[in-house]
């Protein structure tokens, strides 16, 4: 008995080993695709509509990404108008620089006592690099992935909005004829669940960018608009994404010579517009739409990282959202559903009751 449950924890271990292996190794082909199918889910209801209004379905299924291109187009641009407008600024952190890079050598000269030719070629040689040619190299290698990535989420987008219906079929398809209903339950709220998250995402992200435009304005952030835009877009990152927008902001208030005040009022427009997404519309833009327990989504969105990066955490929570859908109209799986639920979800709550009503009548028995 034992050394069944042996090797059958073995097993499972080995097909979760070999999964991750799969999961790092296709990384290439799977982060196109995966962000193609919540983008379809997003815009499902969109081109449902427009099909029932007499739309063919491939004229819909385009229309839907030419509006993800014009928004995406749009944000884009908005961002590179505020920044060819920061010519001074650098030009000041280039001069602020150069003074903190005098600074480090006078103080290096005076503490240790070294000559000036020992601590110019010391700092220098900190300071500066001789592979600008490679580094030049990995910006393009790299925006030319990102572009190629994003040509292909688009073609994927579209083909799964045309093609939905036939996929559908497919997965009933292989599924028993008593497991059918269950099946599209899954689906449908699949959908629902991912729709309503990204959607909410949205919102909250817009919702963002008034308040750190309000904010940084009134502190008297020069470009305030540029990076509230930048703050609030990177909170598809979840946790690092605004901390990371903030101190750009905050680097930006120094190299403008901003005083102390001016440092504390962004760190305070920070804390207080955490406070409100965190308390007010995180749970009700998007946190209706997805319970999830806030311990299983860190460890999602770490292991996201690791085994996507970047992308990896931008869509931790939505496929961790889906994977619950599933483990909880599974029977065999509710255990898990109920794990990573939180005890806000109806089913996660439904669920517990059952197991405890369950427990009650086993007791009497006895």
């Amino acid at each position: 008995m034992w050394s069944s449950r042996l090797s059958k924890a073995v097993l499972i271990l080995l097909l979760l080993f070999l999964l991750t292996a799969g999961i790092i190794a296709a990384r290439e082909f799977l982060i196109p695709v995966v962000f193609a199918v919540l983008l379809s889910m997003l815009l499902l209801k969109n081109a449902v509509r427009m099909e029932l209004r007499g739309v063919p379905k491939w004229l819909s299924a385009f229309l839907c990404v030419l509006l993800v291109v014009v928004v995406f187009s749009g944000a884009i641009y908005l961002i590179g108008w505020q920044i060819s407008d920061l010519d001074e600024e650098i030009s000041k952190f280039s001069r602020s620089f150069e003074k903190v890079e005098r600074n480090v050598k006078q103080f290096i000269k005076e503490t240790l006592g070294m000559k000036s030719r020992d601590v110019n070629k010391l700092v220098d040689g900190a300071t500066q690099t001789d592979n600008a040619p490679e580094v030049v190299t990995t910006v393009l290698r790299t925006l030319t992935d990102v572009f190629i990535s994003s040509v292909l989420t688009l073609v994927y987008t579209f083909m799964f909005l045309y093609f939905r219906g036939h996929l559908k079929k497919f997965v009933l398809i292989l599924v028993p004829a008593d497991k059918k209903t269950n099946t599209e339950t899954i689906i449908h709220d699949s959908t629902r669940v991912s729709y309503g998250y990204i959607s909410g995402l949205a919102k909250m992200i817009a919702c963002l960018w008034v308040m750190y435009s309000i904010g940084f304005s009134l502190v008297g952030l020069e470009h305030a608009i540029m990076f509230a835009v930048i703050c609030g877009t990177l909170e598809i990152v979840p946790f690092a994404g605004n901390l990371v927008g903030t101190s750009l902001a905050l680097a930006m208030a120094i190299t403008q010579g901003g005083s102390t005040g001016m440092i504390l009022a962004i760190i305070g427009v920070y804390a207080v517009v955490q406070f409100v997404q965190t308390y007010l519309l995180e749970p009700l833009v998007v946190g209706k739409q997805v319970h999830l327990n806030p311990l299983f989504t860190i460890i999602a969105i770490v292991l996201g990282e690791i085994l996507w990066g970047i992308p990896g955490m931008i869509i931790a929570i939505p496929v961790l959202g889906m994977v619950k859908i599933v483990c909880d109209n599974i029977e065999e799986l509710r255990p898990i559903g109920f794990l990573l639920g939180d005890e806000y979800s109806r089913k996660s709550r439904k669920f517990l009751i059952d197991r405890l009503r369950g427990k009650a009548n086993e007791d009497k028995q006895r």
